[in-house]
């Protein structure tokens, strides 16, 4: 009876870290205009889509307080962020606000993260709190050094898809598609490449079957 329910927990887990973002995708598209010059239209999509994902990143939020028992820091900060930069890009009319977020939070984690590992503090293990039960104080090193530096390539990384890509030149729904289906396979990639170091300090290989790898933000 416990590891079904492990498992459905896992699935949860990865609906609350990246739903918000798929339905962000998916409001946009249904409003996005066919003529990508038509900027009244591109700007009613861009608002209906930043307010649906305000709106999930909150229901995300609560059901993670309600089936999971917590809310990790991370989710806590990025829900945060959502919130407050969704509400700069519906009140101004720009899409600015909504496609800078991710690098702030990319930028917080990777200068948090780096910082406390300069310091010998592996500051992930408090984000993820029991994500890798087990796992060394060296684990947890290399882990919060590795996930800094891919924060910070993760920052550089949407700053050139923002500019690329935005409504300005009609391609918004093309970086929200690539915050989906980039950035969630990369993270993906990168915490499941990491497990057999994991496994080499101290990680159980039963929590790595049964317990949830908790992902960082999708921002």
């Amino acid at each position: 009876m416990t590891a079904p329910k492990k498992q459905a927990h896992g699935l949860l887990g990865l609906l609350i870290d990246y739903g918000p973002v798929l339905v962000f995708f998916l409001v946009y598209r249904h409003f996005a205009p066919a003529d990508h010059n038509n900027s009244v239209g591109e700007v009613a999509a861009v608002i209906s889509g930043t307010v649906s994902f305000m709106v999930a990143a909150v229901v995300a939020l609560v059901v993670s307080r309600w089936k999971l028992g917590r809310v990790s820091p991370m989710l806590w900060l990025s829900t945060a962020l959502i919130v407050g930069f969704g509400g700069l890009t519906v009140f101004l009319h720009d899409s600015f606000w909504i496609q800078i977020k991710p690098t702030v939070i990319y930028l917080l984690f990777a200068v948090a993260l780096l910082g406390g590992w300069w310091r010998g503090r592996p500051l992930l293990k408090y984000l993820l709190e029991a994500a890798f039960e087990g796992l060394d104080d060296a684990g947890w090193m290399l882990l919060s050094r590795n996930w800094g530096w891919c924060f910070l390539g993760f920052a550089v990384l949407n700053e050139f898809l923002r500019h690329r890509y935005n409504m300005a030149n009609g391609h918004f729904g093309t970086w929200i598609a690539l915050k989906l289906w980039l950035f969630m396979p990369a993270s993906l990639v990168f915490t499941f490449a990491h497990m057999p170091m994991l496994l080499r300090h101290g990680l159980g290989a039963e929590n790595v079957a049964e317990d949830d790898v908790e992902l960082p933000p999708t921002a």
